[in-house]
């Protein structure tokens, strides 16, 4: 059962439908959700995930350094699940994950609190649905690039080139882009081939 009251969906959905949103946007929600739909059975607690992925990505400025879009979205997520009377070891749980999409890194049980190694898989899995677009098909990928540079039209070509070309090289120096088994057999090819791809074009 959603852990989101309606009136809480309907301000998420404004913030995410806001015109400076060209891939952090209500689709990439969607994108997610229907992640996680499709593989409900492999969490521990799906309605903790669902509200981490409303939330993570709600506060949202480019110009922002990480974690500062995390933090705000981290803290209007307990803000927002308080009021609505959700149990605090589940609002911890949200607010942990929310953080951790800052550097991609799997908090431990301990700094998830009460959902032990389920809590820790689920988070895994969550970072996963996070970066799935790495593992898409060509075309959808590409479109991904092309939504994140007009978010960060600011930035001057050269300085593009230089700070994406590195954001997209620390993946692919990851042992592992995903973390879960369920994400890694599904998407961790595709992945490394997209961002191989988008390396060498950004020269």
């Amino acid at each position: 059962m959603s852990l989101l009251p309606l009136q809480t969906l309907t301000l998420l959905t404004t913030l995410y439908t806001s015109p400076t949103r060209h891939y952090h946007s209500l689709s990439h929600v969607h994108a997610l959700l229907a992640l996680l739909a499709a593989h409900r059975a492999a969490f521990a607690d799906p309605d903790v995930v669902e509200a981490a992925v409303w939330f993570h990505d709600a506060v949202y400025n480019s110009r922002d350094k990480p974690p500062a879009n995390e933090a705000a979205s981290a803290e209007l997520a307990v803000e927002h699940l308080r009021a609505a009377g959700v149990e605090e070891g589940r609002v911890e749980r949200v607010r942990v994950m929310i953080l951790a999409t800052a550097a991609h890194v799997v908090p431990t049980a301990e700094e998830l609190g009460s959902g032990g190694e389920g809590a820790v898989r689920d988070t895994e899995m969550f970072l996963d649905m996070d970066l799935s677009v790495l593992g898409a098909e060509e075309e959808e990928f590409d479109e991904y690039e092309r939504g994140v540079r007009k978010e960060y039209e600011w930035v001057d070509e050269e300085g593009w080139r230089k700070g994406r070309g590195e954001v997209l090289k620390r993946f692919l120096a990851r042992e592992r882009i995903f973390y879960s088994e369920l994400f890694w057999g599904l998407l961790e090819e595709r992945a490394r081939g997209n961002l191989e791809r988008a390396v060498a074009r950004l020269g």
